[in-house]
């Protein structure tokens, strides 16, 4: 056991209190030897005699009660504070800055968050609703949330969800008056709602797929927009088709205001992926929210049997 006056100090107070050096070495984790040896030493140190030892038993001396008296709550104040820093360290703590799409939100982003920050309160998360494509190392992100097609290999990758669907849906007015498509190449003949492109900024074209034949349908229509919401407003109130992911309309499809047309045709993606760069230095706040990411992916999972 090294010498110096704290450890010798914290040594010494703990065989006052116990009155017993097998007692005070037991709950210090030192041999009964070492720690008369360190007491010995602090006695010499001072130049007064602490402790009175006999065969039996460990009384104290003047010096060495007013000693327990007076250093012992200081050195209990000193010895607790050091456990809280160590507390604090072991919390986790920083910044997650995220890139989501905006289809991820209520499916994804907005169930998860509650149960990451009611367990890691102390971190903050900056979350980038966005739907064009993202480089999250060039614009200084910490992960992002995206279809794994859009994802670059390079990337770690965490699946969130099974596979999904893009659909084409209508209103049921605007199918009475308009009538319902059988195939991709019916859709230039409708009123379709545009999406404009986040990246491009142009009018996204249609994608859809039947086995292994895919069709790239440019749809025409009074409006465009990159506004999801608008577009199922416009759709509900009959204004035109919408293409959509099928998460965003479920409620709309449940209550019969939107109906799904060509759906032998639906577009499938493999699912929803948490992605982060592949690199060894990972913050502690993104391997937290990882953890309840795949924590909550399994349970979806499940449910979804």
């Amino acid at each position: 056991m090294a010498f110096t006056p704290l450890n010798a100090l914290n040594a010494y107070l703990a065989v006052a209190r116990r009155r017993s050096f097998a007692a005070a070495a037991a709950d210090l984790g030192v041999s009964p030897s070492a720690l008369s040896q360190s007491v010995r030493q602090l006695e010499k140190r001072l130049g007064v005699s602490l402790l009175m030892r006999t065969s039996r038993s460990v009384s104290l001396t003047d010096e060495g009660q007013r000693l327990l008296e007076s250093a012992g709550p200081a050195v209990d104040q000193a010895l607790e504070s050091l456990k809280k820093v160590t507390a604090r360290t072991e919390e986790v703590t920083g910044r997650i800055r995220l890139s989501v799409p905006t289809f991820s939100v209520p499916q994804v982003v907005a169930p998860l968050l509650p149960r990451f920050l009611a367990r890691h309160p102390h971190v903050e998360v900056d979350v980038r609703v966005e739907d064009r494509f993202v480089d999250i190392v060039t614009e200084g992100l910490d992960a992002g949330i995206r279809f794994s097609d859009a994802i670059e290999r390079d990337m770690v990758q965490v699946r969130l969800s099974g596979p999904a669907r893009f659909i084409v849906v209508g209103a049921p007015g605007y199918l009475a008056r308009k009538g319902t498509p059988d195939k991709p190449e019916d859709l230039l003949e409708h009123e379709c709602i545009g999406i404009r492109s986040a990246t491009t900024g142009g009018r996204y074209v249609w994608e859809l797929e039947r086995g292994k034949k895919t069709w790239r349908v440019p749809v025409q229509g009074p409006v465009v927009t990159n506004d999801v919401g608008l577009m199922r407003s416009l759709a509900e109130e009959g204004l035109g088709l919408l293409y959509t992911f099928e998460s965003q309309v479920a409620a709309e499809l449940k209550r019969g205001s939107l109906r799904v047309v060509l759906e032998p045709y639906a577009a499938l993606v493999p699912g929803i992926y948490l992605y982060y760069p592949s690199r060894t230095q990972v913050s502690r706040a993104l391997k937290a929210f990882v953890a309840v990411a795949r924590e909550m992916a399994a349970e979806w999972k499940e449910q979804a049997r």
